[in-house]
């Protein structure tokens, strides 16, 4: 469906960095990617696939790639004059220009450019980057297949500027401009061309059937244009797969592993399309039980014209590959399939439907014992742990009235009004970054690598405190990443070595595997946070991440609801608050930005899923007394649909993305009866732009017209892990100046 762009050593990040430094320049970019899409298609053709996917490259994202394919990037970006810097302001600002809103995508932890359509909005055809590496792959003699995202989910995910109408309502003006393409596209060669269109299996769209037959009959019936390949993935079709099939479109795309093919077995008209079933998982790391798959294709094969085998979704959601993982034990590895073993998998699949299952019994076999090895492996239940569990949740999951808690916890902390406090992490440093280096390499050990982190805790709280921040953190240097760092201390994990996946941007995690029971064999923040207490007589946060973030940003386990394994984690994090506050630390912040991201794609699903989300955040802060005030951090969502779950919660005190939503949210959150403390971010951090005071106190005095100030907080959007110190410094000093401002009155 499509492959991720990156780099497998993560070659794109560095470049695309190093052009934004100065340090090189567009010619040399665009080397760099142009060598990385000639790789990815060469080793995709080499593993037998018939269609290889083009324009799946990016510089940043591919829904911004499709603002700009369409005409639709703001007007106010004109003003940069290069197309490149252009693109990148709308990304991520410039020191005059905001970017657009980012979000996640879908269900996932890849975060998203919000396209603006408004009323100044003029849809217009620049098919450049398409056709160019649409004639790049050409002349290397791949099979190509752009693709693009389809018009219906780039409306369903814009947002509406400036007064404008909901962008659904242009759909007509955009199809024409599909139309466009599809002419151009045939021009230039493409044989097929597919349209994701994912929001087709979600509730986001009400009326997504009548929609999706509508444009798909327009651009069905178009006399010159390419075949085309509707993709869907994230989950189960429903009315909208009856209304694909009945429109000239010659192939749907069914995810397979979210959904079932008795779906598709239901829907007659596919008899005469090209089914591609998404049999092989793109989001998740589990090897494919290559029998049972096989079975599933073969079945299939009664139900459409021709089936095609594919990933479920772009493989943009996992490592490259198992190839560069050198410290995986035999079995684990066994159990795994990454990027380049995903497509071969869909390769044998392929050829197992062509030539019989005897062409690749051996493969098969293989993957039958790999799976039958994980399900007798004893790492994968941890009786204690079980028992435990059921023992605390068998006892409740409260602690006292918020206002009484709010009462209480005054009291012990003696804060201003309007209190002033950062998210979590403080700049990588380029020191930091070389120490941690230089310990996994041999080359420093743990003795001195801990004092150079010490020594960084007390630069960043000698800087909080320089700057007059009212509740201080210890600015996280040890820490990798805010999952990675916990999964390396708990059972039940593994961290990769080299498994990174493309968050945002040139934001890369390496998200761990959790494969069995997790329990946690010893304290894990205790001594970060008692020694930087030490040095300050302010509070220093505590700093956690929460159970259902550490499972959305991990490849979880399979082989159980999520529910449960979302308990296991949050026990091992009530184990950790409750050390923390016996260490002396009073404030304690257990972060869910992933709150919304794992919310179902489907109504019918999301009460069921929100109950067990918010069960297991409090299961992992309801043992420490009342007097203990709990913090939790969400960003970088669309918050609407959770509001009653973020105040279920029950957090002391929520900080939230604002800046970029214009103080959206804390409104949201009055109208529904939150009546706990919050702290909207009055910055964006994922930008390089450093607002002034005037602007902060603008943005705090909104929020005060929704929020008493006995109840507002003061902070940035997210941690401050990805910028530079002096952009960090020059921006929380405003923070910190808007703040006695507003108090003031000013």
């Amino acid at each position: 469906m499509g492959s991720p762009r990156i780099g497998p050593n993560r070659e794109l990040k560095r470049a695309i960095e190093s052009y934004w430094a100065g340090r090189t320049d567009k010619a040399q970019l665009e080397s760099v990617a142009a060598e990385l899409r000639k790789q990815t298609w060469a080793e995709l053709a080499a593993a037998g696939l018939d269609s290889v996917p083009v324009n799946t490259f990016s510089y940043y994202d591919h829904m911004l790639d499709t603002a700009v394919l369409v005409g639709a990037l703001p007007a106010r970006y004109s003003a940069v004059s290069d197309e490149v810097d252009r693109y990148f302001a709308a990304a991520r600002g410039t020191a005059e220009l905001a970017p657009l809103e980012m979000t996640k995508w879908f269900d996932t932890n890849y975060h998203y450019i919000v396209p603006e359509i408004g009323p100044g909005t003029q849809f217009a055809l620049n098919p450049t980057k398409v056709i160019a590496e649409l004639e790049e792959a050409q002349a290397l003699g791949i099979s190509a297949r752009p693709v693009i995202v389809g018009p219906l989910t780039f409306l369903a995910l814009s947002k509406a500027v400036d007064g404008g109408a909901v962008p659904i309502s242009r759909l007509d003006e955009l199809v024409a401009v599909y139309a466009v393409l599809l002419s151009t596209l045939a021009n230039h060669g493409a044989e097929w061309v597919q349209f994701d269109e994912p929001v087709l299996a979600t509730d986001i769209l009400d009326n997504a059937a009548d929609l999706a037959r509508h444009t798909y009959s327009v651009l069905g019936d178009l006399s010159y244009r390419p075949a085309i390949f509707v993709a869907t993935y994230f989950g189960e079709l429903t009315d909208a797969l009856t209304s694909l099939a009945g429109t000239p479109v010659e192939a749907i795309g069914v995810d397979l592993v979210a959904g079932s093919a008795a779906t598709v077995a239901a829907v007659p008209a596919l008899t005469n399309k090209t089914v591609v079933a998404g049999i092989v998982d793109g989001r998740n790391v589990w090897r494919t039980d290559l029998e049972s798959a096989l079975g599933t294709l073969e079945k299939l094969r009664e139900s459409a014209a021709h089936v095609a085998v594919s990933t479920s979704c772009s493989t943009l959601h996992v490592p490259y590959t198992l190839a560069a993982e050198s410290d995986i034990d035999a079995a684990l590895r066994s159990w795994l399939a990454f990027g380049s073993e995903k497509v071969i998998e869909v390769a044998t699949l392929a050829r197992a439907l062509r030539e019989g299952r005897e062409a690749v019994a051996a493969a098969i076999d293989e993957a039958t014992a790999a799976i039958a090895s994980r399900k007798s492996d004893p790492r994968l239940r941890n009786g204690d742990v079980r028992a435990r569990l059921a023992s605390i949740l068998a006892g409740g999951r409260t602690r006292g009235p918020a206002a009484a808690r709010r009462e209480s916890q005054n009291a012990r902390l003696n804060l201003p009004a309007l209190p002033t406090t950062t998210i979590g992490s403080y700049p990588q440093t380029v020191e930091i970054r070389k120490a941690r280096a230089a310990l996994v390499a041999g080359e420093l050990d743990q003795n001195e690598y801990t004092n150079r982190m010490k020594a960084e805790v007390e630069s960043v709280i000698r800087l909080q405190e320089r700057l007059g921040i009212d509740v201080l953190v210890h600015g996280e240097p040890e820490r990798n990443d805010m999952v990675q760092y916990f999964a390396e201390q708990l059972d039940g994990f593994f961290a990769t070595v080299n498994g990174w996946v493309q968050s945002y941007g040139t934001r890369c995690v390496r998200p761990p595997i959790l494969y069995g029971d997790v329990a946690r064999p010893k304290p894990m923040t205790v001594d970060w946070a008692t020694y930087a207490q030490s040095l300050t007589d302010k509070p220093v946060k505590g700093m956690l991440t929460g159970p259902v973030t550490i499972l959305a940003w991990s490849f979880v386990r399979d082989d159980q609801p999520l529910s449960e394994t979302a308990a296991q984690v949050a026990l091992a994090i009530r184990d950790e608050t409750v050390d923390l506050e016996a260490a002396g630390i009073a404030i304690i912040q257990v972060d869910e930005p992933a709150l919304r991201e794992l919310l179902p794609l489907r109504r019918e699903d999301k009460d069921a899923y929100l109950d067990w989300a918010v069960s297991s955040f409090r299961l992992s802060t309801s043992g420490v007394a009342d007097s203990t005030q709990i913090h939790t951090h969400l960003c970088y969502s669309e918050f609407g649909e959770i509001i009653g779950a973020i105040a279920d919660l029950d957090a002391d005190v929520t900080s939230v993305e604002a800046a970029r939503s214009h103080m959206e949210i804390v409104e949201d959150l009055t109208a529904a009866g939150f009546a706990n403390s919050i702290g909207p971010g009055v910055y964006d951090i994922h930008s390089p732009r450093v607002p002034d005071t005037g602007e902060i106190a603008d943005g705090l005095r909104a929020a005060l017209s929704a929020v008493g100030p006995e109840r507002l907080w003061v902070n940035p959007d997210c941690g401050l892990k990805t910028r530079k110190t002096d952009e960090v410094e020059a921006a929380l000093h405003n923070m910190v100046e808007a703040a006695k401002q507003v108090r003031a009155g000013a």
